[in-house]
């Protein structure tokens, strides 16, 4: 893989040019790209900015005043900040602006005819596909599990975007007996050559027995289905091992810097 060449294609279509989620707008200032969703509990933040040493602060406090004010109120927001972003120390001047960094994580870009599509879940594990507000509430039970963290926001997330766009993801849950071990799911940028893999997190005591690599499998065979060229993740530290495995490649580190409105 052209590893700088799909890095600029991935910034150019899903950060630049990015289309917004269902329901989101997408507004365009000078130097950045704001998605704002629908609702409080949708992901709102910059997707792209194109800064300098010159530009970044007044870039930076002209969302800050909007995140003050009613728009806002009650929304976290993320400046989700990558590596080769400019200027180098955009991280500490949006640290300076009450910004709170996350754990770092890494873009990782495989193309879908390179990656194997014969993973399957191990035995006595099942994958279903979530297409209803009960499966929904599967999705976050594990994903509350898996990750040691409430999912209320994610579980309305989930529920919304069923009901207002359910072509653009599959959403799947790994249930062994009546237990969900782990959820995932895979969302469609119509437009672009990239389909986006989340969650994938495995509840502790399933882990190490293949389901994150299975459901890795079962979303890039539907990518496959679809023509999909390029699958993306925003990988941990547990995953990114698996995902170069699996034939993954880095491109870069993204974090997230976060605020509350």
């Amino acid at each position: 893989m052209d590893t700088e060449a799909v890095r600029a294609l991935f910034d150019i279509q899903m950060r630049r040019d990015a289309a917004p989620e269902p329901g989101a707008r997408v507004e365009r200032f000078a130097g950045v790209v704001r998605q704002t969703g629908a609702a409080v509990h949708d992901w709102t933040g910059v997707l792209w900015s194109d800064l300098d040493e010159e530009t970044a602060d007044a870039a930076i406090a002209e969302q800050t005043r909007w995140l003050a004010g009613p728009e806002g109120a009650g929304r976290e927001f993320e400046w989700k900040l990558y590596a080769h972003d400019r200027p180098a120390d955009l991280g500490d001047r949006l640290l300076a602006a009450g910004f709170t960094p996350g754990p770092a994580e890494t873009l990782m870009v495989a193309e879908v005819a390179e990656l194997p599509l014969d993973g399957q879940p191990p035995r006595g594990v099942r994958v279903e596909t979530v297409t209803d507000a009960p499966g929904v509430f599967l999705m976050a039970k594990a994903h509350a599990k898996a990750f040691g963290a409430p999912a209320e926001a994610l579980h309305a997330r989930l529920l919304d975007q069923l009901t207002r766009s359910p072509g653009s993801l599959v959403a799947v849950v790994a249930m062994a007996g009546g237990e969900a071990v782990c959820s995932a799911r895979m969302e469609f940028h119509p437009g672009t050559d990239f389909a986006s893999l989340w969650g994938g997190g495995t509840v502790p005591e399933w882990r190490g027995r293949g389901i994150y690599r299975a459901l890795v499998a079962h979303r890039a065979r539907i990518a496959a289905a679809r023509n999909i060229r390029y699958l993306q993740v925003d990988a941990s530290d547990d995953s990114r091992p698996i995902l170069r495995r699996l034939g993954f490649t880095p491109l870069g580190v993204t974090t997230p810097y976060l605020r509350q409105g």
